[in-house]
């Protein structure tokens, strides 16, 4: 026992033996049961990486929820989710571990199935290289080409086409390459760097981590061969530098720090350094981290970078060479992936984050969607769950980025629904778009303030929002004339009379609704400049669209009434017969009977008019714009 102590490596000898072995991540993807969980399973099987009492385990959970007869499911390694075992398939993205003698790895299973093609996406983000399984007996499948445009989208260049189960079709050459071919025509235009395509069984082993005598016309190397020894492209640290900060540490008056992690690249003491956006230069005067200071930083470190100079830095700000900066602008083309149930709406404000930047974004043209099964560029006017599309993006202030395809950290982004806060859309940028660069903003020499201390008043947008015949108008009218009476400076923008001319190309799909808000809000805004108060009466349906004006002023400057009025009190009323026409099918995507309406959950003013006569009504947003400062008493 002795000896076996002293000739065993020590803890330090084997943690060094595994950090001068390189790292591999990769995905496992496919469509439903083409054996991604057994595959991975095999794999820590066969290299010994399952301990006794997971063995042990697996044995039993096989018996009540294997599908491999009475032997062991290694698909069970994986499927950890209770849902996933019941229901045979992956539903999370799973990540496991292991290593050989001559590599390490990180594989990521992810699930098959269309429905979570947002999780498989999430596995690919990271990922060096993609094994994408195939059914031996079902070839090429819609699933299978979805997977693989992912990969190619999200960067992976790297590609294991694995024909799996080819025991069951008794180890066919013949399948093999009618396969291979099929796989091969259809990848042709995805720009992958290599494509290694090996026949194996995950189910018994066959040319997984071993060759197989039941394929001997195959002289190609096992999975786990070709894992260990492919060369994947430079890694994050041959980038140019990025580091995006994500907070400013000011702990006292003599420490002014910025901490982040570094995207890409390397820094050093004394390297001079460009902040993006503003383009003022200073250099790196230490690198600080717990452990002390560092004489170098690499791609994956977190570290606080102090500077020379005095230099004004925001959380959201990108540090950079200053020979070799990323683009900073407010709008670029992006390949984007839709993850939401609810459809994509160009026009509608969502929240971008890229890096460590959140800003406000709207999708500005919807250029084409993308057949995945021909790569085909098809016309659309929005995105459902799981579609692929090219689009243009504008942002509400200008963002430092690179393409995707030379910076994964700098040009990958996602869209944030502002209703759920739940993820939209995964996107890639492609290349910024510099529109209307002979375009200047003037100056004016009378401002905001001086347009209203000579109204004297404050402008305001006024949002009058509810159901067709809630009384919007009739109220929103009442109360300008109050206003008028008063001598304050209004204008009513009414929902109807802008369809006349500014909006008189616009329909009444949901995404016509929102390009007529969008516009309103635009000129709700001009006219907040001049100092006036602005009346606005709009259905308005979308609490997004409603938030996205809100964010157009400033703050306290967007006043939210909820003119809140029954259903069946406005069907009752129906002035323009709207209602019934609707309700006979003979008007589309009308709001409260065949489209929604989304009431406001925190309007600064709700009015009922079923319960109080209108002038009351007008009374009260009076009282409420004098209460607010926006008019004197």
């Amino acid at each position: 026992m002795s000896q076996l102590f002293a000739t065993a490596p020590s803890t330090a000898a084997l943690a060094d033996a595994v950090s001068r072995k390189t790292l591999l991540r990769f995905i496992t993807c496919g469509s439903v049961d083409d054996g991604k969980s057994t595959l991975i399973g095999r794999l820590l099987y066969d290299t010994k990486l399952i301990f006794d009492d997971q063995l042990a385990a697996i044995e039993k959970d096989s018996k009540k929820y294997g599908t491999t007869g009475p032997g062991i499911d290694l698909a069970l390694l994986v499927d950890g989710l209770e849902a996933e075992r019941e229901q045979g398939i992956t539903i999370d993205v799973a990540y496991r571990y292991f290593a050989t003698d001559k590599r390490t790895f990180i594989v990521a299973d992810t699930p098959g199935h269309e429905q979570y093609t947002r999780n498989m996406a999430t596995g690919a983000s990271t990922a060096d290289l993609a094994v994408i399984l195939i059914d031996a007996r079902k070839g090429v499948l819609t699933q299978t080409r979805r997977h693989s445009f992912i990969c190619s989208l999200l960067g992976i260049r790297h590609v294991v086409v694995a024909v799996n189960k080819i025991d069951l079709v008794g180890y066919s050459h013949v399948v093999f390459a009618e396969i291979e071919q099929a796989y091969r025509e259809f990848a042709a235009r995805l720009n992958f760097a290599s494509i290694t395509t090996i026949p194996m069984s995950a189910l018994t082993g066959a040319n997984v981590t071993a060759p197989s005598t039941d394929l001997p016309w195959y002289r190609g190397p096992t999975l786990l061969q070709h894992l260990e020894g492919v060369e994947v492209e430079a890694d994050r640290r041959a980038q140019p530098m990025r580091f995006p900060v994500q907070w400013v540490n000011r702990p006292n008056l003599d420490f002014r720090g910025f901490a982040g992690t570094l995207a890409s690249g390397q820094v050093r003491p004394g390297d001079e350094v460009t902040v993006a956006a503003s383009g003022r230069s200073t250099r790196i005067a230490r690198i600080v981290t717990m452990d002390g200071d560092l004489d170098l930083a690499e791609a994956g470190d977190s570290v606080t970078l102090t500077l020379e100079d005095e230099v004004d830095i925001a959380r959201g700000d990108v540090l950079a060479p200053a020979a070799s900066r990323p683009e900073v602008a407010n709008q670029f083309a992006a390949n984007i992936i839709w993850m939401e149930q609810e459809p994509l709406i160009p026009g509608r404000s969502y929240l971008l984050k890229l890096a460590t930047r959140t800003t406000p974004a709207t999708v500005t043209a919807l250029k084409y969607k993308i057949d995945v099964n021909t790569l085909d560029q098809l016309a659309a006017k929005t995105l459902k769950l799981n579609e692929i599309a090219e689009v243009n993006v504008e942002t509400s202030s200008a963002l430092a980025f690179d393409p995707y395809a030379e910076n994964r950290e700098t040009g990958a982004f996602i869209l944030i629904d502002r209703e759920t806060n739940g993820t939209a859309a995964a996107g890639m940028v492609l290349h910024g778009l510099r529109r209307a660069t002979n375009i200047h903003r003037h100056a004016s020499t009378v401002d905001r303030a001086a347009r209203s201390a000579l109204k004297r008043q404050k402008p305001a947008v006024l949002w009058f929002t509810g159901l067709s015949a809630s009384g919007k108008s009739t109220v929103a009218n009442l109360v300008e004339q109050k206003l008028a009476v008063r001598g304050q400076h209004t204008m009513l923008l009414d929902g109807d009379n802008v369809r006349f001319g500014l909006n008189k190309d616009l329909g009444f799909t949901d995404a016509d609704r929102v390009e007529n808000v969008r516009r309103v809000g635009e000129v709700a805004k001009l006219f907040v400049e001049s100092g006036t108060l602005v009346l606005c009466c709009f259905i308005s349906p979308f609490e997004a669209e409603r938030r996205m004006v809100r964010d157009l002023v400033g703050e306290g400057e967007f006043v939210e009434i909820f003119v809140d009025t029954p259903l069946e009190t406005c069907i009752a009323r129906d002035p323009k017969g709207l209602y019934r026409r609707a309700l006979a099918g003979e008007i589309p995507n009308f709001t409260g009977v065949s489209s929604p309406y989304e009431a406001p959950k925190n309007a600064e003013l709700v009015l009922r008019t079923a319960d109080a006569p209108i002038d009351a009504l007008a009374d009260r947003v009076i009282d409420a714009l004098i209460a607010r400062g926006l008019i004197e008493n």
